[in-house]
């Protein structure tokens, strides 16, 4: 099969490897259709991390079943599939909890199991032509009929989608109130997209990319370009000093300044100056125990300076952590097939597998317009 393989920094190609294959009888054996390049791909990508190379990419994962393991007892061959990211057992302590995200069993290193992703166990993703899925019954969502049709909606319930909705969950949002989220990538746009489908009653997205803030607007959104001045007094102004009741971060460990220098805490610390007292702040956006790739020592620790003083002076709460999908993607199906939701409004480009390199190269130069792939490695687009 043809897949996307990782070589290096910021050298992926597509090439041909062993078929992905049922191993084990609980195994679902899925032909992809449609998977999508995340900016978690772009931490292994830029080198970051500690991927191996010749790792398969892509936890994002959507397609038709073509093989199913003789334990497999509810999936059936030409179901139209989803993946959570995470990969569970769904009988592990975490997993009868709801805590999918941090199954104890698929992965030796640590809690929780994921698609082709540096630290998260052995298994290949799913940008390639086949996907064997684990626990097939368990992790495979099945999809309407008209999955086919909008399978650009229906891939997002694979991470993006169920981890903004995640945020907002962890921020602790209830309707009528007011959301700042602090990045407006993929995650970020679907943290404010969930913040309004839920009844927030303003939402303000910081960013300084002009394209991704013209897509917050495009929902909603009250856009804040931090290249124009501090968010952190823009969002202060628009809520009568206050701050927002609720803040989500999604950006993560590789925050930067718009002058392009990187501080690991900055989101962290205008969070908790922008939400008022007593507010909670959920945190997606990744950070790691350890990233060599760091600018100070600190920080290659995975640690930062936070404003402790303040936020708890300020009496806030955090959350923080991966999406337990499973806990969301069946409701945000729902929405997707009645109309009520289309998360696909943030795609900018599908492209074959083989263009693939192409993607990753201008997804992660942030190029104008570029605000999430889609491949299809068995050719079907739209």
């Amino acid at each position: 099969m043809k897949a996307l393989v990782y070589n290096g920094v910021r050298d992926v190609v597509v090439k041909d490897v062993p078929d992905a294959r049922i191993e084990r009888p609980t195994d679902v054996l899925v032909h992809v259709t449609a998977t999508n390049i995340c900016g978690s791909d772009l931490h292994m990508y830029e080198g970051r991390t500690d991927l191996e190379p010749g790792r398969v990419l892509g936890h994002e994962n959507l397609g038709e079943v073509v093989e199913v393991g003789s334990a497999v007892d509810r999936i059936k061959a030409g179901d139209m599939v989803c993946m959570p990211f995470n990969i569970s057992c769904g009988h592990c302590k975490n997993c009868e909890a709801g805590l999918t995200a941090f199954c104890l069993t698929l992965n030796p290193d640590a809690a929780g199991a994921a698609y082709g992703f540096a630290g998260m166990g052995p298994y290949n993703g799913g940008q390639a032509e086949l996907l064997r899925v684990p626990y097939g019954d368990f992790n495979c969502l099945r999809l309407p009929p008209d999955a086919k049709e909008k399978q650009n909606d229906y891939v997002m319930l694979a991470d993006i989608f169920p981890t903004g909705w995640h945020c907002t969950e962890l921020s602790g949002m209830r309707p009528g109130e007011s959301v700042v989220v602090y990045g407006a990538g993929p995650i970020g746009q679907m943290a404010a997209y969930s913040a309004m489908i839920k009844g927030a009653s303003q939402v303000f997205v910081v960013d300084r990319h002009p394209d991704r803030l013209r897509l917050a607007e495009s929902i909603g959104a009250t856009a804040i370009d931090d290249s124009k001045g501090s968010p952190v007094d823009q969002v202060l102004e628009q809520t009568r000093g206050e701050g927002a009741d609720r803040g989500c971060e999604c950006v993560g460990y590789q925050a930067h300044d718009p002058q392009g220098t990187e501080h690991p805490n900055m989101t962290m610390n205008n969070l908790v100056k922008s939400v008022r007292p007593t507010g909670g702040i959920g945190v997606v956006g990744l950070f790691l125990p350890q990233d060599p790739g760091a600018p100070d020592a600190m920080a290659k620790k995975g640690e930062i300076p936070f404003d402790m003083g303040l936020y708890w002076f300020k009496g806030q709460k955090i959350g923080a952590g991966q999406a337990n999908v499973k806990a969301y993607n069946r409701q945000l199906r729902n929405l997707i097939h009645t109309g009520r939701a289309t998360p696909s409004f943030v795609v900018s480009h599908e492209l074959p597998l083989e263009q693939a390199p192409e993607g990753y190269r201008n997804f992660d130069a942030r190029e104008e317009g570029w605000t999430k792939v889609v491949l299809h490695p068995n050719g079907h687009r739209r």
